[in-house]
């Protein structure tokens, strides 16, 4: 499977000429770096990525639209790969170096419940990539249409902060043969990462840690996830979510900061699409975005 998105890739970028802009406009990207105790947080300035940080996920303007993401309604030009019941496509807005959009072929909801191991399947079948998803109501530009999102292996912070934030700051609260799930502790935000061989034990631990944090609700509980697949092991992170937006979002200049945490953001990479943004946003701003979004709760 690794060979055959590499191979869209270069194909896109070679047909697709928004593709082709828009990635070649990633090599020119504004970033710069806060430095926390243990860790680090990017912030990127990316024009690109205004249809995205601004995308509107209220009922009535889903309505309003054509699914983006139903093959009757993509560009032309844009081509894919079939995995089973899922279309890779070359997402056309990229973040990473190398960015795809895991699209299922049915129009169903964002949902992760039913196909939490679908995600894992994917992430070992793209073990060069890691692989997300955002829910619904937490990042999701397409709420109304199942997907997964695939980017370059070592780009977010998070993936290369784990082993030495878990060695610090980590509290094993769960063990068994095939699955072990931790909690990372002063890293801004809440993260909880199960570690497993066995895509069944994973899946299981999954499913109870969903219900505790649905509790009554019956809607799907806010989160973001992120998966890679490296050494026979599935490294999978969850953050629970509090909010969607920060309040720096809707806030009036000078304080406004159009930053919409979704699982890149809350791995590590601070995206907004306007440079003033950009250019007046500091610390203290990092540290109110990512901890308005983080859900805190007790691990039993």
């Amino acid at each position: 499977m690794n060979e055959s998105v590499k191979q869209l890739f270069e194909s896109q970028l070679v047909n697709w000429p928004l593709a082709r802009t828009n990635f070649e406009g990633l090599k020119t990207v504004k970033e710069k770096t806060f430095s926390f105790e243990g860790f680090d947080v990017k912030v990127q300035f990316n024009p690109a990525r205004i249809v995205s940080s601004a995308a509107k996920v209220d009922a009535q303007s889903i309505a309003a639209r054509k699914c983006f993401l139903c093959a009757a309604n993509r560009p032309p030009e844009q081509e894919d790969v079939s995995y089973q019941q899922y279309s890779i496509l070359v997402n056309p807005f990229p973040i990473f170096p190398e960015h795809f959009t895991i699209v299922h072929q049915r129009h169903i909801p964002q949902q992760i419940k039913p196909f939490f191991s679908d995600l894992l399947q994917l992430a070992k079948e793209m073990s060069d990539y890691v692989l997300f998803y955002n829910g619904p109501e937490c990042g999701a530009s397409a709420p109304d249409h199942l997907h997964f999102q695939a980017g370059t292996k070592n780009f977010l912070p998070l993936m290369k902060d784990y082993q030495s934030m878990k060695a610090k700051n980590a509290i094993c609260f769960y063990k068994n043969q095939s699955c072990e799930a931790f909690r990372l502790d002063h890293y801004l935000r809440t993260v909880i990462c199960i570690e497993s061989s066995d895509v069944f034990a994973a899946n299981d631990f999954f499913i109870g840690l969903y219900a505790d944090l649905q509790g009554t609700n019956l809607n799907e509980p806010m989160m973001n996830i992120v998966c890679d697949f490296r050494d026979g092991k599935w490294h999978t992170f969850i953050f629970p979510r509090d909010k969607f937006r920060p309040w720096q979002y809707t806030a009036d200049e000078p304080d406004k900061l159009l930053v919409s945490p979704a699982t890149v953001e809350m791995s590590g990479v601070l995206i907004t699409p306007i440079e003033s943004h950009f250019d007046k946003i500091g610390e203290d701003d990092v540290r109110s975005i990512l901890t308005q979004s983080t859900l805190t709760f007790e691990i039993n």
